[in-house]
């Protein structure tokens, strides 16, 4: 019987021609984030169950992959399944974001750190999620985030570098939504949500962009929140905008409105637009929030915000934090293969005869002039050969025939032509 050599659901295997595209994007990225004073950090891909269970990851600890204690019994597995707390068997999880176990890493070695740590991570995570288009199991964040910086300063920061990683990346048409977590309270006490509904009522609230204002105000409703002006007030808050002026409505806390204005004044060459009903599902942001819109997709590249209280979960003592995470994994789907790479990357097309050691030698001399080298033995089918190399990231090909001697006498010719 077959055996199914699929990887698992929501994980994935790359082909050659998408690592590369993936690599390059990647360093991209990094380069990018270190040209604006980030450094780069690693964890562990496993935190303490208990660390990824304390509630600071919202509805995303329900998504953790656990990882059993070694030498359980049967007993020990019926005993849980009785009490109803299978956790309690796991020991340690996939971590299923950057952002706690940041804060754990800032925690251990913090007098080995400056005042404001400025940070960067990009790893895989998992989280056991439904597969679908842009959701996987296993996928790849690129963070930064500052820590230590309590003022407006880290957002004005992580924006900017955010900002100019996605045109690093040609990425045209970005813009950048942003809210403050106090204003949403603001919202919320208007409509009388008493606190024990509070992060359910943002969880619906988030989900405006999906079902729609209707579906929020039904859904809300069923939470007990009765306002007969719900769905024209969600209509009025999702086309709210910077210019609100005399029209502002009563409930804004005003504060965290002229915080976020001061923001933008800070980063003219950023499109920051204002919705005041952006929430953000993680349930440890305690301020500004933000995210990355594309006028072509209905969802979201990216996003982050401040989470001032979590590493004091850690340290005992509050520390200011804040960061931005691009969604890796939507945004390499945009790009496009690297055109000036594939003309640094030959093909030498050689007869079976061919001479090893001569062969060997074209490749040293062109690899020391800066070529990315394959050797392939000439086939009947050649043409499936050069599109084979050509998927694969080569942009260009020579045949070495027996009258070759070095790599001056090759004839390089465009692969696709």
């Amino acid at each position: 019987m077959a055996i199914a050599v699929t990887p698992p659901r929501g994980m994935r295997d790359f082909l050659p021609a998408d690592k590369a595209v993936r690599e390059r994007s990647l360093g991209i990225i990094r380069d990018s984030f270190r040209a604006h004073g980030f450094d780069e950090i690693e964890t562990p891909v496993m935190e303490d169950s208990d660390r990824l269970h304390a509630g600071l990851g919202g509805d995303n600890e329900k998504l953790a992959f656990a990882v059993l204690k070694r030498g359980l019994s049967a007993a020990d597995v019926a005993a849980a399944a009785e009490q109803d707390d299978l956790l309690s068997l796991a020991d340690l999880g996939l971590r299923f974001d950057l952002t706690v176990p940041l804060a754990r890493f800032y925690a251990t070695h913090r007098a080995a750190l400056p005042a404001v740590f400025r940070s960067i991570q990009i790893a895989p995570v998992w989280r056991a999620e439904r597969p679908q288009k842009g959701r996987y199991r296993q996928f790849m964040q690129c963070d930064i985030d500052i820590i230590g910086e309590a003022g407006p300063l880290a957002e004005i920061e992580l924006i900017t570098a955010t900002a100019a990683t996605l045109d690093q990346l040609g990425l045209e048409g970005c813009s950048i939504r942003i809210n403050d977590r106090r204003i949403l309270s603001a919202l919320l006490a208007y409509w009388n949500v008493g606190a024990e509904l509070t992060e359910r009522a943002l969880i619906v609230i988030d989900k405006l962009d999906k079902i729609g204002v209707d579906g929020v105000a039904s859904e809300l409703g069923t939470l007990g929140i009765d306002a007969p002006d719900l769905a024209t007030l969600l209509t009025e808050l999702g086309s709210g905008g910077w210019p609100l002026g005399d029209s502002a409505p009563k409930w804004l806390d005003t504060a965290a409105f002229a915080d976020l204005t001061d923001l933008r004044a800070a980063l003219p060459g950023v499109d920051l637009v204002f919705d005041p009903t952006l929430v953000r599902g993680m349930g440890y942001y305690t301020g500004t929030i933000f995210e990355i819109s594309h006028p072509d997709l209905a969802y979201s590249l990216g996003g982050g915000g401040r989470y001032d209280g979590m590493i004091g979960r850690f340290l005992g003592t509050d520390v200011p934090a804040c960061g931005f995470s691009i969604g890796f994994e939507r945004i390499v789907d945009l790009l496009q293969a690297d055109a000036a790479s594939a003309q640094h990357a030959v093909v030498l097309v050689y007869e079976k005869d061919a001479d090893s050691a001569r062969l060997v030698a074209l490749k040293r001399d062109l690899i020391a002039g800066g070529l990315r080298v394959r050797l392939e033995r000439r086939t009947k089918n050649l043409k499936a050969l050069l599109d084979r190399a050509g998927e694969a990231g080569y942009g260009r090909f020579a045949f070495v025939s027996a009258d070759t001697q070095a790599a001056v006498d090759l004839d390089f010719k465009p692969l696709g032509a």
